[in-house]
Order: structure tokens, then C-alpha cells, then sequence
């Protein structure tokens, strides 16, 4: 499944794959990826930019998203409604993002059946290349029904 998310990914957000984004791990709820350290990424203090940092996270948060909920885009679209970022130290080198779900398929897809738009949380914890945390993100999504 991994594959199939990153690469759907990939189709449908072209900026994750220009600043090259690997998905190294898709399961249930959870997501991890990279971005390997690169100079046209770095910001004015030589770390990755602020924004490099918010779409890996928002990447990796959207695959956890998927790995869920992924059989139901026949009927909404997934999509982030808010971010809250915490810069915890200078990131340098190469940054890692794990993403993991908040809540339970069967609860927001009751929600959704019942006529209610949901809306739910993913936590990405970032670190840098040494395994230091950098920063931490909470992203609350929702899921759009399709309109006709």
C-alpha cells in the first residue's frame, strides 16, 4: 500500500515530488517520510526552509490520511483545514516525518454517514538526520463529500 499511496501522492501534489519526497513507510494510520538534505531547499541559516519542513510534514500527514481512508474517494476528498507548527530546534541536513492518525475509522466514517462533514487530527513528530526532534505539527483534516 505504501507504493500506491506515495505514488498517488505524487500524481496529485506535484510540489511533493518536486522537492522530492520519499515515502519510506505507509501502514494503518501512520506514515513516514523524507526529504533528503539538498542546498536549493536550505533557507538564509543553512537548514531546510520553514516551508520544506511544513509539506513533508503535510505530505506525510496526508498519506497516514490515506492509509485510513483511501477506499472512500469515490465519495469525498480528504483535505487539510488547519496547521499548527511547533520549531523546536534548527533543522539541518536531511528531515524525517512520521505522521500518525488521531482517530478511529469507524468514528469519523459514522460521522461522515450520519451527514456531518468530519473533521479529525494527525500529529507529525520531525527530525533531522542525527534523529533530533525539529518540530512537530498537529494537522486537522476533514473529509469533503463529493459534490454531485
Amino acid at each position: 500500500m505504501s507504493t500506491d499511496i506515495g505514488e498517488l501522492l505524487w500524481e496529485s501534489v506535484p510540489f511533493a515530488r518536486t522537492l522530492g519526497v520519499v515515502f519510506d513507510a505507509v501502514s494503518e494510520g501512520r506514515a513516514v517520510c523524507h526529504v533528503p538534505d539538498r542546498e536549493d531547499l536550505h533557507n538564509h541559516v543553512g537548514g531546510p526552509h520553514a516551508g520544506v519542513l511544513f509539506t513533508l510534514a503535510e505530505t506525510a500527514s496526508g498519506a497516514a490520511v490515506l492509509s485510513v481512508f483511501g477506499d472512500q474517494l469515490a465519495r469525498v476528498v480528504p483535505l487539510p483545514t488547519t496547521a499548527t507548527i511547533d520549531f523546536r530546534k534548527l533543522a539541518t541536513g536531511g528531515i524525517r516525518a512520521e505522521a500518525r492518525l488521531l482517530a478511529e475509522r469507524e468514528d469519523v466514517l459514522g460521522r461522515l454517514d450520519a451527514g456531518e462533514r468530519p473533521v479529525f487530527d494527525v500529529a507529525v513528530d520531525m527530525t533531522d538526520a542525527e534523529g533530533v526532534p525539529v518540530a512537530t505539527l498537529s494537522i486537522t483534516w476533514t473529509l469533503r463529500p463529493n459534490r454531485p
